[in-house]
């Protein structure tokens, strides 16, 4: 067999030549879906047209339309070109051939406005390398192309109105179940793993009734359901068409006529609305369709009625630090500023949760000033209580569930932001080692040892639905009376129910008792 013929896979659409880098053979930029251009903007994704002879894939697609990122805020060199043919997928596999290797896909994140499946941040290389298996991660639409939400977008009755980027993410993961066989792959052993928005999407789709079609196991990092209501998605809609110029309401026709740019431009005018209107400030999510999404997944994930696949679900310890530090520069963070933010997440209960906190992180010695109880308030609201609650109802039905806590400091900004937000993904995909991401992850021997920790963790999990392994040592399964969770760290270790005394709080106010978000109009 040729040097050549190694690297080309024959895939129902037609063949695709890749790349040999360091070992592992890399496809870039493949079809999964129709360029969603003209009069598929706002339809759900149709599958992709094949081709004659051989298509390199060489190159990643462009990512999605979206803002430029924020200086400082993103890793060097990541693609910034966009456009709304957006739809590919990145294949990094050790192999061309039948080995039938677990599939790890990954999704996104970046509060479904940003972000790309090309970041360096998921260069699936090393993953591929280390566990033996094969790696995706895809594009999807995002902002008002992929999440703007009323019936009046319908191209013709009874068509979807809602949903287009997870429309996508449903088509994507279908081609691999499809496809993925051609690429040393098994379409049998899937793992669909995703991180904040991504993994917001993998909960919401986990109570679809596409879920076993879909993946055999579920990561979750970082990301409980979060769905809106039909009449909240509506009124944004009507807001979203007002800021755009369009007169008189939602209108399919006049938005299609509208660029990109301008979309984004009105997409920002909306979020920055959102941001105090007491639901989360994120301007698009999923939304309750009665189609893709037939119901609210909080009632779905609460009755057992959905697939009961593996589970593997945790949060990084000081998730909201960005944005307490954001929160920091509009002024003082003195006791009133703290009391009246907190109030805004969780209402009456604020003074309780505030003294609670301030009790439990003085007995571990941890810094408890205004900002720090803000930070490890909303952390908890907005990620790691959904998720345990998340959690706990997949265990109470006999799945396996499998509990993390990651806790490594990052070292930018003086380590002001501690085991923020988004930390954990290089350790998962181990491109610590890259320079343009260390800055943010930290590097040197600790770094990669937890890097090489986390990675056979969840290659272990994609082989068999367990992570235990050898650097890690057994990892029980989840249970509600004593929380084992994995604390993933300078320190390595299982702990019975780590943080408890902030969770025991919130099952006491009763301020929380759902298993996620889903916001809805008031009145």
């Amino acid at each position: 067999m040729s040097e050549d013929s190694r690297l080309v896979a024959r895939c129902p659409a037609g063949l695709l030549r890749g790349s040999a880098e360091d070992g592992i053979v890399v496809f870039r930029g493949i079809p999964y879906a129709l360029p969603p251009l003209g009069a598929r903007r706002w339809r759900w994704p149709e599958p992709a047209e094949g081709w004659a002879g051989i298509r390199e894939a060489g190159s990643f697609g462009p990512t999605a339309p979206q803002n430029p990122p924020a200086p400082g805020m993103s890793i060097p060199g990541d693609p910034t070109e966009w456009s709304e043919d957006c739809l590919t997928l990145n294949i990094w596999t050790p192999g061309v051939d039948d080995a039938r290797r677990p599939v790890m896909v990954w999704v996104h994140g970046g509060g479904f406005t940003a972000g790309s499946g090309a970041s360096a941040l998921y260069d699936g290389k090393a993953l591929a390398a280390d566990g033996n298996v094969v790696v995706v991660t895809f594009n999807y639409r995002l902002g008002a192309l992929g999440y703007l939400a009323d019936p009046r977008l319908a191209p013709e009755a009874g068509a979807p109105w809602a949903n287009w980027g997870l429309a996508d993410q449903v088509a994507a993961l279908r081609w691999v179940r499809e496809c993925i066989g051609a690429f040393g792959g098994d379409p049998g052993n899937v793992t669909a793993f995703g991180e904040s928005a991504g993994a917001m999407s993998l909960a919401v789709l986990l109570a679809s009734s596409e879920a076993p079609s879909l993946f055999d196991r579920v990561v979750l990092q970082s990301g409980p359901p979060v769905t809106s209501g039909a009449g909240l998605a509506s009124k944004r809609a009507e807001r979203f068409a007002e800021l755009a110029g369009v007169a008189g309401g939602v209108s399919r026709d006049e938005l299609a006529g509208l660029s990109p740019a301008a979309l984004i431009e009105a997409a920002n005018r909306l979020a920055a609305e959102t941001q105090g209107d007491g639901t989360l400030p994120l301007p698009f999510v999923p939304v309750v369709d009665g189609a893709l999404i037939g119901s609210s997944p909080l009632g779905v994930l609460g009755s057992g009625a959905e697939s009961p696949v593996p589970l593997l679900i945790g949060t990084t310890r000081d998730e909201t630090a960005f944005f307490t530090l954001g929160a920091a520069g509009l002024g003082p963070m003195d006791e009133d500023v703290l009391v009246r933010r907190v109030s805004r997440l969780v209402g009456e209960a604020a003074p309780t949760l505030i003294e609670a906190y301030r009790s439990a992180r003085h007995a571990r010695g941890e810094p408890a000033g205004p900002a720090d109880l803000l930070m490890a308030i909303s952390t908890d609201r907005v990620f790691r209580v959904p998720s345990v609650a998340l959690g706990e109802a997949h265990a109470r039905k006999g799945a396996p569930v499998y509990m993390y806590l990651f806790t490594w400091e990052s070292p930018m900004l003086g380590g002001a932001l501690g085991a923020c937000h988004a930390l954990d993904v290089p350790f998962v995909f181990g491109t610590v080692a890259n320079r343009a991401v260390a800055p943010f992850s930290g590097g040197g021997p600790e770094a990669q040892a937890l890097s090489r920790a986390m990675m056979r963790a969840w290659v272990s999990f994609a082989r068999s639905g367990d992570p235990s392994c050898d650097e890690l040592g057994p990892w029980p399964a989840y249970s509600v009376g004593d929380r084992p969770t994995m604390v993933l760290g300078a320190r390595r270790e299982l702990a019975i129910d780590p943080r408890g005394e902030e969770l025991a709080v919130w099952g006491a106010t009763g301020s929380l008792t759902s298993t996620g978000h889903h916001m809805e109009a008031a009145g």
